[in-house]
């Protein structure tokens, strides 16, 4: 922990008050007890922020937040924590019965089996001699190397790109398209805009405040989820989120939180709260804009000039595609708001300027393609799109998207290229992509023929997986028959610093580095590109830890590619001297002058100015200003209200523009009388998907030793449930404990459980054994949103809740697994 105050953070009742506690009232430096230490060499990185490490004698001891962050996040103070571990996986590791057995060993055991230390040498040569085995024996879409996750920042050593490089060098893999974060969102969005859009930067923060009279976060939390970026947060949203609540306070500007939970946003800003039941966020938009058609209310010249296809939806909305008309009656029936609050919020956004702030969690969710398709067709009839300040945006609670780009070169980093004139294995590779959220679908069921965005994609039969500091046994849907899919592999390689959940379920785990034990070079902010920063290595390798791309090298080498791998057998220096210097060219071709790599090196950054264009950045103003000269990248060039291609696919769960399609469970569905309740598993507030949750940050929010889960006290009384009691969490998928945190921030017949949350299971191995930790997805479903986009549905699910009276079991998964 280092001297780190762990309980600065701790009010009031322990975790359940800390739970309502802001990031906003928080400090990162304040939590580093005793003075400061001098500025270190050794600048480094991560998601939460860039940072100054305080090594002595050569241990990692603190951290100081990097003086140009003009809000580090308090999370950064947990990573000396992280480092040093109990679950550190210290050694190169093999399942016992796996070493004993090789590919013909009980796979049931995984989870369950003792682990056998073993060299350096044995461990590669097992690993390189598993590739080549399934490689010949099925060939290459036998392995699955689709490997996903958030584990580190770096150019260098992304782990997923890394082993990719490498498997692809051998022969081949399966891989994925798309991610659990958006599946849904990616696949709509290019049909009806032209671009993915999620990952676009937005129409400025200066632009939003000087504009917007009504600011509407729509399943968004910022506040929460802008702590972290996918390179190194820079969190510039926070200056601007501080001024709009100054602006609210002085009654400039409204705030509203559309959300059936009321997030640590909507409680910093005092939205005013507008709570669907959840996956009703289409109903609800769809009688609002009745209301506005009916009314004679919605911009007609814009949807004549800018969209295609508003004939169409126009005749579902009206009710002649299906004899019901999307009233504010039978908008009300199904989302719970009242019919007058759906049509004044309506009206206030028609008659006021207005920003729509849409988050991604809504499209994770039955059919969650049409919600962006349906807030999209919102905007639309509202007018505002590309008018300065207004319209939508999908990614200001993501990586501080809003805030206004540097004029800044870009910065390039491994890849899967391979610079070879030989005719080696890689030539031969097609490449195989499934959706990402299909994986264990893929696995339990080879030869099933899916539909996916107007094509059909049939399962290859996986032996081997091979996943690379990611954490797939935290954020895939349905634990329990994860569990089982996993027993058809015959072999799961792992790369992990940590004794994670996936980890403790693979056959082969090789100990891999951290940030902090290696040199690399990232930027400052996915979209403003603040800095370049020098990642330096600040303390040696913990125990026999060695970084991915040294791993990924030497098990090249046994493949006989350790050529073609390194480029030459180029070193890891330079390669990260030529990422700075291909981006230095790049300056100097927009006449930015940049040091030399060694001057850079040596101060550790190089900062980029904003210039004023770009803080006048409006999106989709171009498009509106003249759309014959700036098409969209849609088929007709225009925003597509209805598809013409997706009408062509024929999909009976995805129809050619925005509707209503009841979920598979909701509050309104038959199953809802045995679970009652409907659970929603946001991004935690504490840390990155399950990162961090074995350091001394759980502290913060546990309950009792257990993921806190929020239920409104109507629902608490009917259990005889109190704050802090335990209590179980169940479906007919599987069950899980959970600390109960009894609130009115959180809708009647709703809860919250963050996913992120270490899977513990009770008895390993055995079936659908209850996880004693807090597993939010041992209750969610394994089920595509839809023919077209098949992502993940995770906010999707009914569960029943009673208080736990028998003896607590031991919490056993933030400990070393039996190790021989």
């Amino acid at each position: 922990m280092g001297n780190i105050k762990r309980r600065e953070f701790l009010k009031g009742s322990g975790a359940a008050a800390a739970s309502t506690l802001l990031f906003s009232d928080l400090s990162a430096n304040s939590l580093i007890s005793g003075p400061v230490a001098n500025k270190s060499k050794s600048l480094s990185g991560s998601h939460f922020g860039a940072f100054r490490a305080h090594v002595k004698g050569g241990q990692f001891t603190g951290v100081t937040a990097f003086e140009d962050d003009p809000n580090p996040s308090p999370m950064i103070n947990a990573l000396p924590s992280r480092t040093y571990a109990k679950t550190r996986v210290e050694y190169p590791m093999v399942r016992e019965g796996f070493l004993k057995h090789g590919h013909k060993s009980d796979t049931s055991k995984r989870g369950s089996d003792k682990f056998v230390r073993v060299s350096w040498e044995k461990a590669l040569d097992l690993v390189a001699s598993e590739v080549k085995r399934v490689q010949k024996s099925y060939g290459y879409k036998s392995i699955y190397a689709g490997s996903y996750g958030w584990y580190c920042t770096g150019k260098l050593h992304n782990p997923q790109t890394l082993m990719n490089r490498m498997m692809k060098i051998s022969g081949g893999f399966v891989g994925r398209i798309g991610d659990y974060s958006t599946a849904a969102a990616q696949i709509i969005l290019p049909h009806v805009l032209g671009s993915i859009e999620v990952y676009e930067q937005q129409t400025s923060w200066p632009l939003v405040l000087k504009h917007a009279k009504n600011v509407v976060f729509w399943g968004a939390n910022p506040l929460v989820t802008c702590q972290i970026d996918w390179d190194v947060s820079g969190h510039g949203a926070f200056p601007y989120l501080e001024q709009l609540k100054k602006a609210h306070k002085k009654g400039q500007v409204d705030v509203f939180s559309v959300d059936p939970v009321k997030n640590d946003t909507a409680m910093y800003f005092d939205s005013k709260m507008i709570q669907p039941k959840p996956n009703t966020d289409v109903a609800m938009m769809l009688g609002m804009m009745y209301y506005l058609h009916t009314s004679n209310q919605y911009d007609k010249e814009f949807i004549k000039k800018y969209t295609v296809g508003f004939k169409d939806f126009e005749e579902y909305l009206l009710g002649k595609v299906d004899n019901t008309p999307k009233t504010l009656t039978w908008a009300s029936n199904i989302c719970g708001i009242k019919e007058k609050d759906i049509k004044d919020f309506a009206q206030k956004l028609k008659d006021e300027k207005s920003m729509l702030m849409a988050g991604w969690g809504v499209q994770r969710a039955d059919h969650g393609e049409q919600f962006h398709w349906t807030l999209v067709t919102l905007a639309c009839m509202l007018g505002q799109v590309g008018v300065p300040g207004c319209g939508f945006g999908f990614s200001y609670h993501y990586s501080n998207g809003g805030t206004p780009s540097s004029y800044a070169p870009g910065l390039g980093g491994i890849s899967t290229n391979i610079n070879s004139s030989k005719n080696g294995p890689w030539t031969k590779y097609e490449p195989f992509n499934i959706p990402c959220a299909r994986m264990v679908d893929m696995i339990s069921n080879p030869g099933k023929v899916i539909d996916f965005n107007g094509k059909k994609i049939e399962y290859p039969e996986i032996k081997m997986v091979y996943w690379t500091s990611g954490n797939p046994f935290h954020h895939h849907q349905d634990r329990n028959t994860m569990i089982e899919a996993w027993k058809k592999l015959e072999t799961f390689i792992v790369h992990e610093p940590f004794w994670t959940p996936t980890a403790r379920m693979a056959d082969i785990v090789l100990p891999a580095t951290t940030e902090i034990e290696r040199n690399d070079i990232e930027i400052i902010g996915d979209y403003n590109s603040s800095h370049i920063i020098a990642m330096k290595k600040a303390i040696d390798p913990v125990k026999e830890s060695k970084d991915d791309y040294e791993i990924c090298r030497l098990i090249s080498k046994r493949l006989g590619y350790e050529e073609e791998f390194t480029d030459g057998k180029k070193s890891q220096m330079d390669w990260i001297k030529e990422f700075y210097n291909n981006s230095k060219v790049q300056g100097e071709n927009k006449g930015i002058k940049m040091p030399t790599f060694e001057e850079f090196w040596e101060k550790g950054y190089v900062k980029f100015d904003v210039r004023e264009e770009d803080k006048n950045f409006t999106r989709y103003e171009e498009y509106v200003k003249n759309p014959m000269l700036n098409p969209l990248g849609t088929p007709s060039g225009k925003i597509e209200i209805s598809s013409r291609v997706i009408k062509k696919f024929n999909y009976d769960d995805c129809l050619h523009y925005p509707s209503w399609i009841e979920p598979a469970e909701w509050l309104g569905s038959e199953e809802s009388e045995e679970y009652p309740l409907h659970v929603l598993s946001p991004h935690p507030k504490y840390r990155l998907h399950s990162q961090l949750s074995n350091t001394w940050i759980r502290d913060l929010y546990e309950v009792n030793g257990r993921e806190p889960i929020w239920l409104n006290p109507k629902d608490a009384k009917k259990r005889g449930i109190k704050n802090g009691d335990i209590v179980k969490v169940y479906n007919k998928r599987g069950s899980t404990l959970a600390g109960a945190i009894v609130t009115k921030n959180v809708l009647p017949g709703v809860v919250k459980m963050d996913e992120g949350g270490w899977y513990d299971p009770k008895n390993p191995g055995e079936e659908k054994t209850m996880c004693k930790h807090g597993d939010v997805n041992q209750l969610t479903i394994d089920k595509g949103t839809s023919k077209l986009a098949q992502g993940n549905i995770s906010n999707t699910a009914l569960v029943q809740i009673e208080k736990y009276t028998k003896e607590a079991p031991h919490i056993s998964v933030f400990e070393k697994p039996s190790i021989v």
